[in-house]
């Protein structure tokens, strides 16, 4: 009765035995079994709560300063693209990454700015923020750059644009998966390990 665990023993060490001689190290053989499991970017953490703490003064709009002007119109279009620019960032991230399908906003994101946000707080200890001063902090924590220009047409454009999604917003809304990186996992669909519900 007992010789069937002792075999699985022995073939077990064998198998083993086999995989060492042939030089492949075990954590390449759970790799190539799963070739989705090391390749996941978001596995780790979720990039667009990335960030340590943020000095205030990087994100808050100085005394006396205006954003840039010009046509809405050409604004909000530019604004659109620079949305899905990826070259904002240090990190390959744009706001489309976080954003897709509306995800990541909070129930807070229609209220009119300025308004608290939970970022915000927690990253910069902020009790409330206007929303050229949300794009800021963005720039800073997600995409991992320095914030831009004050007076830059960029931040008016992507300012501009952001009220534009604003305007289309209804909380609970969110289209795309809590996780921002999941449209972007080839791995996801085909995961046989994935948590069955």
């Amino acid at each position: 009765m007992g010789g069937i665990p002792v075999i699985r023993q022995i073939v077990s060490a064998l198998s083993v035995a086999a995989v060492l001689s042939l030089g492949v190290a075990p954590d390449a053989l759970a790799q190539k079994a799963n070739p989705c499991a090391a390749k996941n970017p978001c596995a780790a953490k979720n990039p667009c709560a990335a960030g340590g703490k943020v000095d205030p003064k990087l994100i808050t709009r100085p005394a006396g300063t205006k954003l840039a002007s010009g046509k809405a119109a050409d604004l909000v279009k530019e604004g659109e693209r620079l949305w899905n620019d990826k070259r904002l960032s240090t990190n390959g991230m744009s706001c489309q990454t976080c954003h897709q399908g509306n995800a990541s906003f909070q129930a807070s994101f229609a209220k009119p700015y300025p308004h608290a946000v939970q970022m915000v707080g927690e990253k910069a200890g902020l009790k409330q923020i206007r929303m050229d001063e949300m794009v800021q902090i963005c720039m800073v924590v997600p995409m991992a750059a320095k914030p831009l220009p004050w007076d830059s047409r960029e931040l008016a454009a992507l300012t501009a644009y952001t009220a534009q999604v604003q305007k289309n917003f209804k909380p609970g809304q969110a289209k795309g998966a809590a996780n921002p990186c999941a449209p972007k996992n080839p791995c996801a669909p085909k995961n046989p390990c994935g948590a069955k519900k």
